[in-house]
C-alpha cells in the first residue's frame, strides 16, 4: 500500500517526536506529502467576548481586564502552536519532505477527521497515550475517535511506558550487617 498524503497529529506531548518520526519515515519511503495539524482545545482557548457589563454592580475595569487576559491566553496558545508546527516543518524540510502545517481550534479527533477528508489524506498518523476505562471516558481518546471516524487509514503510535529500573542493591537492602572492624 502506498500513501501520498499523510496527515500528522502534532501536539506538545512526549509522544509527539515518535509520531512525527514515524510519519516522516513513511513520507520518505512513499515520496508522500505531510500535513502537520495541531488542534487547540476549545476549552483552553475561546473567542474572547467583548466587555459588556450586564450587571450594573460589576466594575467595568474588572470586566475589561478579564477580556484582555482571555485575549492574551488565546494569543499565547496560538503562538505556541505555531512554534511547535514550525519546528517540525523545518525538520521535515531539512529532510526533503514536502510539508504544510496548520493549527485549528476544536476537538483534536474531530479536526483530524475533518482535515483528512478536506485534504483527501490517505493516512493519519496519531499517538495513543494508553488511557483506558474511566480516564478515557472522562478525558476522551483522540486516537480512538480517529480510528472509528477517519475517512482513511490510521496509524496509531502507542506510547511505551518504560518500567522503572530495579532498586539498587546494597548491603542494607540485603539486610547485611557489617561486623565492627577490630
Amino acid at each position: 500500500m502506498s500513501f501520498q498524503k499523510i496527515l500528522v497529529a502534532i501536539d506538545e506531548s512526549s509522544l509527539c517526536p515518535s509520531v512525527f518520526s514515524a510519519a516522516l519515515e513513511l513520507a520518505h519511503s512513499n515520496k508522500a506529502a505531510l500535513k502537520l495539524l495541531h488542534s487547540i482545545a476549545p476549552e483552553i482557548v475561546s473567542e474572547p467576548m467583548p466587555p459588556v457589563a450586564l450587571d450594573t454592580s460589576l466594575n467595568m475595569g474588572f470586566v475589561n481586564n478579564n477580556y484582555q487576559t482571555q485575549q492574551v491566553l488565546m494569543d499565547n496558545q496560538i503562538e505556541e502552536a505555531r512554534a511547535v508546527l514550525n519546528r517540525y516543518s523545518e525538520e521535515a524540510a531539512r529532510q526533503g519532505v514536502l510539508t504544510t502545517s496548520a493549527y485549528e481550534i476544536g476537538e483534536a479527533g474531530h479536526r483530524l477527521c475533518d482535515e483528512a477528508k478536506a485534504w483527501d489524506a490517505d493516512l493519519i498518523v496519531v499517538g495513543r497515550r494508553g488511557r483506558t476505562g474511566l480516564t478515557e471516558a472522562l478525558l476522551g481518546s483522540v486516537s480512538n475517535y480517529v480510528v472509528h471516524h477517519a475517512p482513511c487509514s490510521v496509524l496509531v503510535i502507542q506510547e511505551v511506558e518504560l518500567e522503572p529500573p530495579p532498586p539498587a542493591v546494597n548491603d542494607r537492602s540485603l539486610g547485611v550487617i557489617n561486623p565492627p572492624s577490630i
